[in-house]
């Protein structure tokens, strides 16, 4: 993980006011139990964020022991108290062999109105549109694990419903999801034909998506493609899945959404079926674009061109390959191919990343290409299945751009 301190994220954030946005990958700086690290991440919280004018939107926790995640999820709450903002815990091991680590999106409070519903969800308004965020655990409270991944898939998707809803959204409305499996590659030794955890969840996926028209009031244009979220499917330990997500409301009409795909890569919900029965419908990345400024969320991107995977067994390639896959997304040519000229950022505009390695051993390697390309840029390195068994890494990202004038 990178070793830069909290309080530098946040200054280099201060050169640029276009956005009220701030992110931060914390690193524990001392303890060697779950609870003396938990302590530590809350008090570097509570140091930088007093007196800020920042309130933080969403936390993802990331923890070593998949087994550990109710005590973890109660040392947090013990360290917050009524301030716990909505918070993600999620069974990957950092990367740098911390027990934990954390990833924090954040506001400023002069420019945004944070309001948290329930612990499961958060809404955040300002300029006259309003994000909603949730988070939904299917074994959550206690309960027992269902039926095979496909079930719990689709009461992980359900009990999202009902947050958004809560929220005043619906599910058309969302451009952003997190899916996080346990065991993702592993077949499902809950079901009668023992598919893949992975393309049971595309296909609960699928079911649960319907005919449903995403984002259709926000577009500029109808694209050529079918429009999903942008999104993540990825490995944690256990066998748990987890799903985040957030949607936009906002009755302005001069904020669009729009999907963005990779013109190096096949569409995944084009993918063939060999792949996975039910493609993953997710779109490469999403931007939602207002007030000469563009939001970009860059979905898990992997080492992939058309839809085959590149440099096997070359974790530095793949790395560099992922990167290069990004740096095309979020480029100013992709954007004026999609109908909106002047937009567009570099690989070190980056305002996010997350790097889920596949193979502790290879965290090094990745971090290595990652600091190289991505100079200042707060990068989290956790431990995650890819959902292929030849992919090593996998990168997500997220970028606020001015329009160039």
């Amino acid at each position: 993980m990178s070793a830069l301190p909290l309080e530098t994220y946040f200054e280099a954030d201060e050169t640029e006011r276009f956005t009220p946005y701030s992110y931060a990958a914390i690193v524990p700086q001392r303890g060697e139990t779950y609870a003396a690290q938990a302590a530590d991440i809350a008090e570097q919280i509570r140091r930088q964020f007093k007196g800020s004018g920042r309130k933080i939107v969403r936390q993802t926790v990331f923890l070593r022991d998949a087994e550990r995640l109710d005590e973890v999820a109660a040392l947090f709450a013990q360290n917050f108290g009524d301030s716990l903002p909505l918070t993600a815990y999620v069974a990957q091991a950092p990367a740098d062999g911390s027990l934990l680590t954390a990833e924090i999106a954040a506001v400023s409070v002069a420019d945004a109105q944070v309001r948290r519903i329930s612990p499961q969800l958060t809404t955040v308004s300002h300029n006259g549109i309003t994000f909603v965020h949730t988070h939904a655990d299917a074994f959550q409270n206690g309960r027992a694990p269902r039926e095979n991944s496909y079930a719990d898939t689709r009461a992980v998707l359900e009990e999202n419903l009902a947050l958004l809803k809560q929220g005043g959204a619906r599910l058309d409305q969302v451009f952003r999801t997190w899916f996080y499996m346990g065991s993702i590659v592993a077949p499902d030794s809950r079901a009668a034909d023992h598919e893949q955890r992975y393309k049971e969840l595309n296909r609960a996926r699928t079911d649960v998506f319907g005919d449903t028209r995403f984002l259709e009031s926000s577009l500029k244009t109808q694209p050529a493609f079918d429009v999903y979220p942008a999104s993540t499917g990825i490995g944690m330990g256990g066998e748990d899945i987890a799903l985040g997500t957030t949607a936009l409301l906002t009755e302005r009409r001069d904020v669009y959404t729009l999907p963005l795909e990779n013109p190096r890569q096949t569409p995944a919900f084009d993918y063939a079926r060999h792949y996975s029965p039910e493609s993953p419908k997710f779109a490469r990345a999403m931007a939602v674009i207002y007030d000469d400024t563009a939001d970009v969320y860059v979905s898990g991107t992997a080492s992939i061109t058309a839809s085959e995977t590149q440099h096997i067994g070359n974790t530095a390639k793949q790395t560099e390959e992922t990167l290069l896959n990004i740096a095309t997304l979020i480029s100013a040519d992709n954007f004026a191919a999609s109908g909106f000229p002047g937009y567009g950022a570099t690989l070190g505009e980056l305002a996010a990343v997350r790097a889920y390695v596949k193979h502790a051993a290879d965290h090094e390697t990745v971090r290595a290409v990652c600091e190289r390309q991505l100079p200042g840029v707060p990068v989290v390195y956790t431990i995650g299945d890819v959902c292929r068994d030849d992919l090593l890494v996998e990168l997500e990202a997220v970028a606020h751009i001015r329009k160039a004038v």
